[in-house]
């Protein structure tokens, strides 16, 4: 597979194999949305790709699958140069409906979602090898031993956090991102939106991006938030949030108190390809 991306964040293409899949930037939600009939023409190479998708759309529905359920539809140029709505999907959709078309070129993806399915249920009986791969994994993007170790030891801090917000009946994902940001605005004076703006960021995990001080603000805000919820024990989602503000003030001292003594501001717009990049020019 050989993938080529543009930097615009709509109505852009991705290269998948040499053939264009249309591909639509949802700012707001940070959601890539990709042309399903592109994909289909892809993989099944039919001559009718319309057809072929209103065919699979009405034999999911038949077996009880709701996928056609989650799609929505964008405007996308077409090759005549016109916008027409087409059904799109975000990458979860996406791989779904690859594990629903019977051809060969669907295949090296049906073995990769395998394969990640299995690793993940290993990873539930023996969470170590959750971390032995997510430092092969980022020894391979090219990052620096003492930045990954920095980053595991934040993976393990964040998961006390989030064990102490499950402890006081925050909910998984929405109130888990309000509380998130709450931290990063205490601390970095930054949404986690903007921050990833700042650092040109789409999709990518912000976490992955920041610099060894950043990250150990980071921690240290979100260690201080998980010590002072476990002494004031907030009952509910405002006082959660008030919590995450204190956390997130404790490493702001740190934070000014640094850029006091060096002049420079912590928070960087540098992302992972100048970090990668700053390691190899040290290897040569």
């Amino acid at each position: 597979m050989e993938k080529q991306k543009t930097d615009k964040k709509d109505n852009s293409i991705v290269l998948f194999n040499q053939k264009q899949v249309r591909r639509h930037w949802d700012d707001e939600k940070e959601i890539w949305y990709f042309s399903v009939v592109d994909v289909i023409e892809i993989l099944t190479e039919s001559p009718r790709p319309r057809k072929y998708w209103n065919a699979l759309k009405t034999k999911l529905s038949e077996e009880g699958s709701q996928l056609s359920q989650k799609l929505g539809q964008l405007k996308m140029k077409s090759s005549d140069g016109k916008f027409y709505k087409t059904d799109v999907a975000d990458t979860e959709n996406i791989l779904r409906l690859i594990q629903s078309i019977p051809s060969p070129k669907a295949e090296p993806f049906k073995l990769w979602l395998a394969k990640v399915g299995h690793e993940r249920i290993e990873e539930t009986e023996d969470p170590e090898l959750a971390f032995d791969r997510a430092m092969q994994t980022y020894l391979k993007k090219g990052y620096s031993k003492e930045w990954i170790n920095q980053r595991l030891k934040s993976i393990e801090i964040r998961k006390e956090l989030t064990d102490e917000w499950q402890t006081r009946g925050v909910k998984e994902g929405l109130e888990y991102a309000i509380l998130t940001d709450e931290i990063t605005k205490a601390w970095a004076d930054k949404s986690i939106k903007e921050y990833k703006n700042f650092k040109n960021l789409k999709k990518q995990n912000l976490r992955d991006n920041m610099t060894n001080l950043e990250l150990v603000l980071n921690m240290l805000a979100e260690a201080s938030t998980t010590e002072i919820s476990k002494k004031q024990q907030p009952k509910n989602l405002n006082q959660n949030k008030l919590v995450a503000q204190k956390g997130g003030n404790a490493a702001k001292q740190a934070r000014i108190s640094i850029e006091k003594q060096t002049g420079e501001s912590i928070i960087s717009s540098q992302n992972a390809r100048y970090l990668q990049n700053k390691e190899k020019k040290k290897l040569k």
